[in-house]
């Protein structure tokens, strides 16, 4: 019980000392920023993003987010960049260093050599008085007291801020770039996020069968369709101009069996479901989804704009691609 105590009261010091940094760095938030955001929204580069040691781990993150939000970003180790790598940063390119002291050798010659090629440098730092804020052009200031381990020593409170400053710095790009749900989805196709943005239900139901029986179809004909079709229902057409008249599913042959004794002349009619809930081929598939949680149903009818009936979508569908 007492390592419990300790690993308890350790965590929550650790969460506190970081929250309270995080507030204060809301209040930081100032012109200075805004001009760091804006210089790189004006160029036409890309934007370079290094670091070393811990905070080269927090460039990538950065980058990462960069990339995903439309604003193309590359990260670069300052180690790497003052023995040959320095050689990747392009004219118009702009140049973040994130440093926690901002006195490191290796930032610094990097920073120098920056500023000879004359591209834009921006120094994320904790303190506005280090070497590297002197040589910047622009400042990201992520002020902190202390970090947050036990001997406030180990990156933590720090790289906890540069992560924090980096998303706003990409969220105030995307902001600016007017960056819409439709472009994040084209920068996140094969994840859930992205799908949930651009799969339809068009791209999934034409996979399935097209189980079809009409109003006088027998029990045992439409019980051969549904199992043939493999989709636990069929549709109900009007043999005249197939109308979608209902459809018929497991729960209502359960239903059915359940409560009749005599199933003579019993036919697809008798046992559908009438005017059935439907979904537009062109309808989003995570709106879909809410529609089979709302009615707590497996499939639906998929129609197009005159209503016809073109297939089914099953909740299965949407379990494959990750929806669920």
């Amino acid at each position: 019980m007492h390592n419990h105590k300790l690993i308890t009261e350790t965590a929550r010091r650790t969460l506190r000392i970081e929250a309270e940094a995080l507030a204060g760095l809301v209040e930081g938030i100032d012109h200075r920023f805004a001009e760091s955001v804006q210089a790189i929204f004006s160029s036409n580069g890309r934007v370079v993003v290094a670091g070393i040691g811990k905070t080269a781990l927090v460039a990538k993150k950065i980058v990462a987010t960069l990339n995903s939000t439309g604003t193309p970003a590359t990260f670069l180790h300052a180690a790497d960049a003052i023995h040959g790598d320095i050689g990747m940063i392009q004219p118009g390119d702009t140049v973040i260093v994130i440093s926690r002291s901002g006195e490191t050798e290796e930032i610094k010659m990097m920073a120098l050599l920056t500023r000879q090629m004359g591209n834009t440098l921006i120094a994320m730092v904790s303190r506005p008085e280090c070497s590297l804020a002197q040589l910047a052009d622009h400042l990201l200031l992520a002020p902190f007291d202390r970090e947050a381990d036990p001997n406030e020593l180990a990156p933590t409170t720090s790289t906890t801020l540069q992560m924090a400053l980096g998303d706003a710095l990409a969220t105030a790009l995307l902001a600016l770039r007017g960056f819409s749900p439709e472009d994040f989805a084209r920068y996140h196709p094969g994840g859930s996020l992205g799908k949930q943005l651009y799969l339809r239900v068009a791209d999934l139901y034409t996979h399935n069968e097209r189980p079809v029986v009409h109003p006088t179809t027998t029990l045992r004909a439409t019980v051969l369709e549904m199992t043939a079709k493999r989709l636990g229902a069929t549709a109900v057409l009007d043999p005249d101009d197939d109308r979608l008249l209902g459809i018929v599913t497991d729960g209502d042959l359960r239903r059915l069996l359940s409560g009749e004794d005599d199933l003579t002349g019993v036919n697809a009619g008798i046992m559908m479901t009438a005017e059935p809930k439907t979904v537009h081929c062109d309808t989003l598939a995570i709106q879909a989804l809410s529609i089979l949680r709302e009615y707590s149903i497996s499939q639906l009818p998929v129609v197009d704009e005159s209503g016809a009936y073109l297939g089914f979508l099953h909740l299965h569908d949407l379990v494959r691609e990750g929806l669920v």
